[in-house]
């Protein structure tokens, strides 16, 4: 794939991080729910860490040690997972126990040429926000 960032060389996101509050349900979550799949893991107990491929080569980081209490927001705002199955991917975390916060919906992003999208967002098991992305253009 040819990168068109002039600046990084190769561009893209390769991973997101989070710290877990329960390593081992979160990891089950991801690669259960939405099909990631271990590509490196390290370390034991609260030093536990695993990079999830998401399934293009882009990566969630997981690592062990978290707080359980609900974090205030931070930095990360949310995680935006490629998805050309939102529907059926938000009726699975719902059956999951997961909350959802939009249910899917079909928006055009005012951007020059506009921009069709399938959405959706949801809470993962440690409370993070996860926005399917359907880019439809």
């Amino acid at each position: 794939m040819e990168s068109n960032n002039s600046i990084l060389g190769t561009g893209g996101i390769h991973h997101i991080a989070m710290k877990v509050h329960d390593f081992d349900a979160s990891v089950r979550f991801y690669t259960e729910y939405l099909g990631f799949k271990a590509a490196l893991t390290w370390g034991e107990g609260d030093g536990r860490a695993v990079l999830l491929d998401t399934g293009d080569g882009s990566y969630l980081e997981l690592f062990a040690g978290g707080k359980k209490e609900k974090k205030p927001e931070g930095a990360l705002l949310h995680a935006a997972m490629r998805c050309n199955r939102v529907d059926e991917v938000i009726q699975s975390v719902r059956a999951a126990g997961m909350r959802i916060t939009v249910d899917p919906v079909d928006v055009t992003l005012a951007s020059n040429p506009p921009k069709p999208l399938r959405i959706a967002f949801f809470e993962g098991p440690d409370g993070e926000i996860i926005e399917l992305f359907h880019d439809m253009g």
